[in-house]
């Protein structure tokens, strides 16, 4: 995991942040009346970066493959679609912390059961969570059945009864997605640099001899599952808000295997790598989808090429480009200087 990155990956991302987020002034200049149609698209990109930063935690960070994090995701648009009033918007205020929670509660149950297993064991056990959500929700009428939930109303946000924010303008809906991938980002940066994130590095690069030093690694796991599956949830509530309903398909395996795919496009462990991921898959599929009824398979090989070229993502190209990747420190070098690696290597020597 990298936690230090040359000073060109936060020029880069900021620099691609603000293209993103001044889009509605040059958007329409230069895509006309598709500009509606891209706002859409660029708005759903942001709330799959969310979703893949929230599964980077599990996968890059900690080192658990998860091919049912859908599940979380499926849950924050369910919530929002059940717990909303049939005739009028709810309360962005109390339905954003009751997602959060109803998260947090099931990412807690599903881990405390899954997250003494590893490897083939963790994927599968992750997996039937997630497909026995699925086919719950899928066969219950309360749940709408294969057809799903429809949602009325976008949650307000208001300040007694004066509207702050107007959530039916996908400008005002657009921002509110960015907004929250920011904090998003900037909260997971601050925690994988801070001590708990140490011992997660220490955790995925050995967590025998974490234990021996005494951490409770099956806590620091179980901590880093819920705040995946809480992102997650937002991620799914954001998803919801924007269609305008909430249906099986968000819970099922593929959903998670396409937001794995993100993070390999991208580059797992970077935080800013399935960013790079949830933007480069979906304008790939666009493309894709507009050459060929068979895109899954441009889309496969595309991921295949991926690994086989690119490795490390493109953040890797970002970090290490092939100019300078005899000047730059190998992932593997960043992480055996890392504080919490370098405690255990002298413990071990010592």
């Amino acid at each position: 995991m990298l936690h230090r990155y040359p000073k060109r990956v936060a020029f880069i991302m900021l620099a691609l942040l603000a293209i993103v987020a001044f889009y509605p002034l040059w958007g329409p200049a230069v895509f006309g009346d598709q500009s509606e149609f891209i706002l859409e698209k660029l708005t759903l990109m942001v709330i799959l970066a969310l979703f893949a930063m929230s599964l980077d935690l599990l996968v890059g960070i900690v080192g658990l493959v998860s091919l049912g994090h859908a599940l979380f995701f499926g849950l924050g648009a369910y919530t929002l679609a059940l717990a909303s009033p049939d005739f009028s918007p709810a309360s962005l205020w109390w339905m954003l912390p009751l997602v959060m929670l109803v998260a947090a509660v099931a990412a807690l149950v599903v881990g405390v059961l899954v997250i003494r297993t590893k490897g083939i064991f963790f994927i599968m056990t992750t997996l039937a969570f997630g497909q026995m959500l699925y086919y719950l929700v899928s066969t219950s009428p309360f749940t709408g059945g294969t057809d799903g939930v429809f949602i009325m109303f976008r949650p307000s946000v208001t300040l007694g009864e004066t509207p702050l924010l107007d959530m039916s303008d996908p400008h005002t809906f657009f921002y509110l997605c960015l907004v929250l991938l920011v904090i998003g980002f900037l909260f997971l940066r601050w925690l994988t640099r801070s001590y708990y994130g140490q011992v997660l590095d220490g955790i995925h690069d050995n967590e025998h001899r974490m234990q021996a030093l005494g951490y409770a690694t099956h806590g620091y796991k179980l901590i880093a599952f819920v705040i995946s599956g809480v992102l997650a949830a937002i991620a799914g509530m954001l998803a919801a808000m924007q269609y305008g309903f909430a249906n099986p398909a968000q819970l099922g395996w593929h959903t998670s295997g396409e937001v794995l795919m993100m993070l390999i496009l991208g580059g797992m462990g970077t935080i800013f790598g399935p960013i790079l991921g949830a933007f480069a898959y979906e304008i790939l599929l666009f493309v894709y989808e507009h050459l060929t009824m068979h895109w899954p398979i441009l889309m496969g090989l595309t991921i295949i090429v991926a690994v086989l070229v690119l490795p490390r993502g493109i953040a890797g190209l970002i970090i290490a480009p092939p100019w300078q990747r005899k000047k730059t420190p190998a992932v593997e070098d960043e992480v055996a200087a890392s504080p919490s690696v370098r405690s255990t290597t002298q413990h071990k020597e010592g």
